[in-house]
């Protein structure tokens, strides 16, 4: 570099380390211009680059603030719709327990109704066995007593040897059989 500094001072020109020049500062005419040039983008900057900017700042505050207050108003309302849902939920769990519990008692007067009814049929039942065995015991005794007679008749005619042919005489001996027979009969009993 000493080389190059020699042929300049050589050919008449200045030092740069020499004179007014000065490596840090520009020229006056440098400065002007550049000066100039910063006013003008200060300017158009600060009429319409700071203004929308600063628009569009507060648009994003305000749906930020917005945002933040409808998500609060939209908790509040989530927290009313869970209390009511909880409101709802336990109504329907008491009614679900008096449903229940009608149903337990309905239950049991079903279960009691069910009961008399069976213990009313059972007593018909019983009453017209009864009533059937007493007619076929009347009829069996009928029966009985028709055989017995006739069985009386045909004994006494092989015992005697002769038949009873008159039907009076076969009625009167038939009743006195039946009439001992009789007497007999609740004596063993």
């Amino acid at each position: 570099m000493n080389n190059v500094v020699y042929l300049l001072t050589a050919e008449g020109e200045e030092n740069p380390g020499s004179g007014s020049f000065s490596v840090l500062l520009p020229k006056n005419y440098d400065i002007f211009w550049s000066l100039l040039c910063f006013i003008v983008i200060l300017w158009l900057f600060w009429k319409f680059v700071l203004p929308r900017y600063t628009k569009l700042l507060e648009e994003r505050e305000d749906r930020i603030e917005g945002g933040m207050k409808r998500a609060e108003a939209q908790q509040a309302e989530a927290k009313a719709a869970l209390e009511k849902y909880n409101a709802q939920l336990a109504d329907a769990r008491a009614e679900a327990a008096e449903i229940r519990e009608q149903a337990r008692e309905r239950g049991k007067q079903i279960e009691a109704d069910a009961k008399s009814q069976a213990e009313e049929e059972s007593r018909r039942i019983v009453a017209n066995g009864e009533k059937q065995l007493e007619a076929s015991r009347a009829q069996v005794v009928t029966e009985l007593r028709s055989e017995m007679g006739q069985n009386s008749i045909n004994l006494a005619e092989k015992i005697l040897g002769s038949e009873l042919s008159d039907a009076s005489k076969k009625s009167s001996t038939i009743d006195d059989f039946l009439s001992e027979l009789d007497s007999v009969a609740p004596a063993g009993k």
